[in-house]
């Protein structure tokens, strides 16, 4: 298939608002490809490459100018090849390899077609190509059932590999695709309630859980094998010893347990979240200790849990997990959970989950059988650009853009983000050294005083609220906006959507609006 053909689809995509055009267009692509073509078509559409990071950025890749061919020549085939050779160079000389591959590469790109392939290797492809509209695509291409494809993509945690399987394979070997215990499976997501009495109406008798301000790990165990991932399913087993550790005292041959992970004080209070990230992060163990908590259980010795309802898979947990089971209460009382949700916010912890008992695990779904409810009205965002900063940061990187998902394109483009205000409130310095650099290298264009970057970096901001505006077209700007952490354990597609801002409006987000300051202090004008 000629690259061409993916920029043509993109294209129709990114015109249409309507989901079943968009499924149409997709499954017709996918249709065509050759088998070998599967799985990098599948990471050219959500610009995720399989080969993962290629390591060049949006200015060496914006130099490469010159001349383009004259008509689509460029197969998918080729690119792909491109793609592998770029991460594979390495060593001296490395530099000078890499570059030429990129002026091969743009010379037999026409224009739009290189314009597309920066995009996709700096993952700015806003093209409403989500991963559920795929999976509708694909579950048409292959007429296979898209409960089955869903089920699938789920528990492999990979599209591409889905879609290689659903397109070539047959039923039975698609109906086969389970847990493996070893491979990272996609989280199941909670929604938000307002109050834990909301909660519990919602979700029945229920766990109620504490919340922790921590990172999400899913852990998994052969024998005296463990594996530790993210809730992106990046492996982090290296950087976390402890909790290897720990999972290899659990009285288990095989298991895969959903969790969280912070670091504590010596007082035994949670530390902060930006603590816990650093040492998530790092290679080798620190002075600071990551402590697992575990809420869920996914499979154990040989029986696999995620379609049991959560009544039963507690109780195999509370036999595995012991010391290690997350602080929770069974109940439907609303006074118990309530009291229970201020122990956990005595403790120093965000607030509670509550999670019906006779819900199933759905993983990589969000649905209303798993509520968080937190008094401090926190949403994770993505960074859209970064203003320089003035007088003491003037040095670094400093005013963030921020963005909410629109994942229908109600306010802008399909699969984009939509702008709800700035902020420069609650960066220490150390945050400040680190954006600065990290957004340097996410860099793919400039806006007024200073650069717009890959909208793939997650930011937890507090607000005291939101306000009508018509600054944005989202009709709605952040009130008293501050950082409480970046998110490297999120995708942008977590990122909370437009609508759920919308839903703090008076009246759901319907009405006049009103321009109102995205800040009270401009960053340019305060001391």
């Amino acid at each position: 298939m000629l690259f061409g053909d993916i920029e043509t689809a993109l294209a129709a995509v990114t015109s249409t608002r309507s989901r079943l055009a968009k499924v149409d267009v997709l499954a017709a692509l996918l249709h065509e490809l050759e088998p070998g073509e599967i799985e990098p078509a599948v990471g050219f559409l959500t610009a995720a490459p399989r080969q993962g990071r290629l390591g060049v950025g949006w200015r060496t890749l914006a130099t490469r100018g010159g001349s383009h061919a004259p008509v689509p020549t460029l197969t998918v085939g080729e690119v792909d090849e491109t793609f592998s050779r770029l991460v594979e160079v390495g060593g001296p000389g490395s530099a000078t390899v890499r570059t030429a591959l990129l002026d091969d590469l743009a010379a037999r790109a026409t224009e739009s077609e290189w314009q597309l392939l920066i995009r996709i290797m700096t993952g700015e492809l806003r093209t409403g190509a989500l991963e559920g509209v795929l999976v509708d695509a694909l579950a048409r291409a292959a007429d296979r059932d898209g409960a089955a494809v869903r089920r699938a993509a789920m528990l492999s945690g990979d599209l591409g590999e889905t879609a290689a399987l659903a397109l070539t394979g047959s039923i039975d070997e698609l109906a086969a695709v389970g847990l493996v215990v070893g491979r990272g499976v996609q989280p199941m997501l909670a929604s938000t309630a307002a109050t834990v009495s909301e909660a519990l109406d919602a979700a029945g008798r229920a766990s109620v859980e504490y919340k922790l301000d921590g990172a999400r790990v899913q852990v998994h165990r052969h024998g005296d094998e463990v594996r530790v991932y993210t809730r992106t399913l990046a492996d982090v087993t290296h950087r976390v010893p402890e909790i290897v550790e720990v999972a290899r005292s659990l009285p288990v041959d095989d298991v895969i347990l959903d969790g969280e992970t912070l670091s504590l004080d010596d007082d035994g209070a949670p530390r902060p979240f930006q603590d816990t990230m650093a040492r998530f992060g790092a290679e080798t163990a620190r002075e600071i200790a990551l402590r697992p908590w575990f809420f869920d259980i996914l499979h154990v010795d040989g029986r696999d849990l995620i379609d049991e309802p959560l009544a039963a898979r507690i109780d195999e947990l509370d036999r595995v997990a012991g010391e290690y089971r997350i602080p929770a209460l069974v109940t439907d009382d609303p006074v118990a959970a309530e009291t229970f949700a201020q122990a956990a916010l005595h403790a120093g912890h965000e607030g509670v989950m509550v999670k019906g008992l006779d819900a199933a695990y759905s993983a990589g779904r969000r649905g209303k059988s798993w509520l968080k409810v937190k008094p401090v009205h926190t949403f994770e965002l993505v960074v859209l650009g970064v203003e320089r900063g003035s007088g003491r940061r003037a040095e670094w990187l400093s005013n963030l853009h921020l963005g909410a998902r629109d994942p229908d394109g109600s306010f802008g483009e399909p699969g984009g983000f939509v702008m709800v205000g700035k902020t420069f409130k609650g960066l220490t310095d150390q945050l400040l050294r680190w954006q600065t650099a990290h957004f340097a290298e996410r860099a793919t264009g400039e806006v007024p005083g200073g650069i717009r970057v890959v909208p793939d970096t997650v930011v937890e901001i507090a607000i005291d609220g939101v306000q009508r505006s018509v600054r944005y077209p989202g009709g709605v700007a952040l009130r008293f906006a501050r950082v409480k952490g970046y998110r490297s354990d999120k995708s942008a597609a977590e990122a909370d959507t437009i609508e759920t801002l919308r839903a703090m409006l008076p009246g759901g987000g319907v009405g006049s609006s009103v321009d109102e300051p995205e800040n009270p202090l401009d960053e340019r004008t305060t001391p």
